[in-house]
């Protein structure tokens, strides 16, 4: 079992008192719920290759999100399979040339 440093103790104490409340909007929460059913069920292991930028740039990502980059992947690539990704135009680029975007 690993040691808790003097913050995550402060933290467990809170909760355990009742005196932490939630900071995320309805909205949010949906979001997370979502992302966790869509990720719920793993049933099968792939290993990709990504450049070192990408990876850090995800793990970015997932840290603003508050949840684990492996989920945010596995939560884009269940979005672009279902048809749920939208798209935007990048400003500066050619007006048909459009990025997927969560």
């Amino acid at each position: 079992m690993s040691k808790i440093d003097r913050e995550e103790a402060e933290l467990l104490d809170l909760f355990d008192k009742g005196q932490l409340k939630s900071v995320a909007s309805k909205s949010e929460l949906a979001r997370f719920k979502a992302a966790a059913r869509a990720t719920s069920i793993k049933d099968r292991r792939v290993n990709i290759r990504l450049s070192s930028g990408d990876l850090s740039d995800i793990q970015t990502k997932a840290l603003e999100e508050g949840i684990p980059y492996q989920t945010l992947i596995a939560s884009v690539l269940h979005k672009y399979v279902s048809g749920r990704l939208t798209e935007r135009a990048v400003p500066g680029t050619a007006a048909n040339r459009k990025n997927p975007t969560i």
